[in-house]
């Protein structure tokens, strides 16, 4: 199954990264999260976890979730399905070492699907999880100003909001963040990891 939001009448939402863990941006991150005692799920590459594992390491010791984000980011619908699982076995295995325990949820890059991911995906057990705040297009050449106002827009009970750590220059992106971080939870929202938020969804 793929989630964009979870229906739940808590107000909890989840912040995501891809594609780190990076030295130059993922540790930033992690501050603006730990000043405000929040939550967030790092989606993350297999490929950074072995260059990174102390990084890695942080993201989990200060109570975040790390979910797959596959070993080696290419769009998985134009794999065959043994290579889909070796991309996903690999970041699963990597995951495990950091974490003691194995990832439950999987974002495919580009938030691209077919009909074998989907099985694989089950296979391993995994959540597929996609976002409500696609136009927010952080990963492209976008301001703070419209990453802040597009994720706002979006904002509701159960809200499942991406953005990048990895890959390119991040600034814009964290200068938003750390706009809406504190300003999610002065009007009430809890921050939480993706399957804190699963949990609490409504029957």
């Amino acid at each position: 199954m793929i989630f964009n939001e979870v229906i739940t009448e808590r107000k909890l939402i989840a912040f995501t990264f891809d594609d780190g863990p990076r030295p130059e941006w993922t540790p930033l991150f992690l501050d603006v999260f730990r000043k405000h005692d929040a939550k967030a799920t790092f989606f993350v590459m297999g490929s950074h976890i072995e260059q990174y594992p102390d990084i890695a390491k942080r993201i989990y010791e200060e109570g975040h979730e790390l979910g797959n984000h596959t070993y080696s980011h290419p769009s998985l619908p134009e794999l065959g399905k043994e290579q889909q699982i070796e991309e996903l076995e690999r970041t699963d295995r990597l995951i495990s070492e950091v974490t003691g325990s194995r990832p439950s949820t999987f974002r495919p890059p580009y938030l691209a699907v077919n009909d074998d991911l989907l099985e694989v995906s089950a296979q391993f057990g995994y959540s597929v999880i996609h976002a409500v705040n696609l136009d927010s297009r952080d990963w492209d050449t976008v301001d703070a100003d419209h990453i802040v106002t597009t994720s706002r827009a979006h904002v509701h009970n159960g809200s499942i909001l991406i953005y990048h750590d990895g890959f390119g220059d991040r600034s814009q992106t964290l200068a938003a963040i750390s706009i809406l971080v504190p300003e999610l939870i002065a009007a009430g929202y809890e921050l939480v990891t993706v399957s804190e938020l699963l949990a609490s969804a409504s029957r």
